[in-house]
């Protein structure tokens, strides 16, 4: 699958979602404002001598401008190639003579960082994470270099089944709208993208009244408070005005097939999803792990390769964004068997909707969603990263505490009603890339 529509999208959104089980109140959240007003969540940790801050503005390649689609993301990899006085040699020598953590990453309603320093070189660390956002250099040589990077991955990206897929369905889904364009921009897109855009999108985007910041480690409330002010003080205030338009993806049943000479075909598809602040959200959640999302124990699974052994991997999972959602899936599979794969996918789409789950299922459910997510939050950086998820979809200083009560009350007939709200075999938009028998395109 594209990086985009991929078990990895799933891993990420399930830290973007924060779905952490408790123990949650033995993680204390410390809510520090610095002397200048900057706000940033804290998670003390003085085990290991390892700080680790995550950090996201709001807006991302979705505010790429018409014809430059491809900013966010080329601006994220120049960032730490040289600032202020320091080149891009100089820059990376530093990072790795300190052994330090810094990058940047451009995704379609963000725009982040994440910082893991030693505490010997925190204020090391933080002064350079400051230049790179404040005085960036967009020399020359890097700016050559990291372009024709970019466009080799473009053009592998066009030959990839994975990557082809994932952009013809988001394209498909949201044809007029930012959404719809990819995130990495076109080999033209990329090619006119000039150094003054890249200033341009730093003075307009990276902004306090965007910004939420996450810290977790080695270091107290006392001793971040300053540092927040040194390290983003002298970012704008305020954002350049900014908008994306909310919008509904249009699912209509249409399957698309892109012929390629593969062995297996790849197949994505989706139906509409629910927005993360929807108060049926969570129990959408919770289907989705029946259904798909929970691996070898989903319906999905044990239908298309454990009974039938027509797929090599099948799963789906929940994609809100923050102006539109999708409940996609995908499965990849020998050619001759395509056809057979989506007629179970649809009768296990249209099973869920009409007859719901079992109360086994969903006891099930909730045991492993309250009970394994804390295994995945455990390294500061996880958390660091949970803390700005949980500022960005403003679920509050004490969603740890409330998350698994949140689980444990969705019902069966819960779940009945959300599938039925959901889940619309017919609306399913498909995407195959490969040699598929008997799947013809629709209009």
């Amino acid at each position: 699958m594209s990086r985009l529509l991929s078990r990895a999208a799933l891993a990420l959104a399930a830290v973007v979602f924060v779905l952490y089980a408790a123990p949650a109140k033995a993680t204390q959240i410390e809510r520090v404002v610095s002397p200048g007003g900057i706000e940033a969540w804290l998670v003390e940790d003085h085990l290991n001598p390892i700080i680790s801050l995550h950090l996201a503005f709001r807006g991302g390649s979705a505010l790429d401008p018409e014809g430059k689609e491809g900013l966010a993301n080329m601006v994220s990899t120049l960032l730490d190639e040289g600032a202020g006085d320091l080149d891009s040699k100089a820059f990376q020598q530093t990072l790795e003579d300190k052994s330090i953590t810094l990058r940047f990453s451009a995704a379609r309603d963000s725009f982040g960082a994440r910082v893991q320093v030693l505490t010997e070189y925190r204020d090391l660390a933080f002064d350079l994470l400051r230049r790179a956002m404040t005085e960036p250099r967009f020399d020359a040589e890097p700016v050559s270099r990291l372009r024709a990077q970019l466009l080799a991955n473009l053009r592998h990206e066009s030959e990839d089944a994975d990557a082809i897929a994932g952009k013809t369905l988001m394209k498909t889904l949201y044809p007029d709208h930012p959404y719809g364009r990819p995130t990495g921009g076109t080999l033209e897109s990329v090619a006119a993208i000039q150094v003054a855009d890249m200033r341009a999108f730093v003075k307009e985007r990276l902004a306090l009244d965007t910004l939420a910041i996450g810290v977790v480690g080695d270091i107290t409330a006392k001793e971040l408070a300053p540092l927040l002010d040194k390290t983003f003080g002298a970012l704008p205030a305020k954002a350049a005005p900014w908008a994306v338009a909310e919008v509904a993806p249009k699912v209509a049943g249409r399957t698309i097939v892109i012929e390629k000479p593969l062995k297996q075909s790849n197949i994505l598809f989706a139906d509409r999803g629910l927005m993360r602040k929807d108060p049926d959200f969570y129990t959408a959640y919770v289907m989705n792990h029946i259904l798909g999302g929970g691996g070898f124990t989903s319906r999905l699974y044990t239908e298309v390769r454990e009974k039938r052994g027509l797929a090599y991997s099948v799963y789906t999972y929940l994609h809100p964004m923050d102006r539109s959602a999708i409940y996609a899936g995908g499965a990849g599979t020998a050619n001759a068997r395509v056809a057979e794969t989506l007629k179970v996918v649809r009768d296990e789409w249209a099973k869920l909707a009409k007859d719901g789950v079992t109360e086994a299922e969903l006891t099930a459910a909730k045991q492993y969603l309250t009970g394994s997510f804390p295994l995945r939050f455990t390294a500061t950086e996880r958390i660091a990263a949970m803390l700005v998820g949980m500022q960005t979809e403003d679920l509050g200083i004490d969603y740890l505490d409330k998350r698994n009560s949140y689980i444990e009350a969705v019902t069966l007939d819960d779940i009945r009603r959300v599938a039925r709200k959901l889940l619309h075999p017919d609306d399913l938009t498909i995407v195959v890339v490969g040699e598929p028998k008997d799947v013809k395109p629709t209009p």
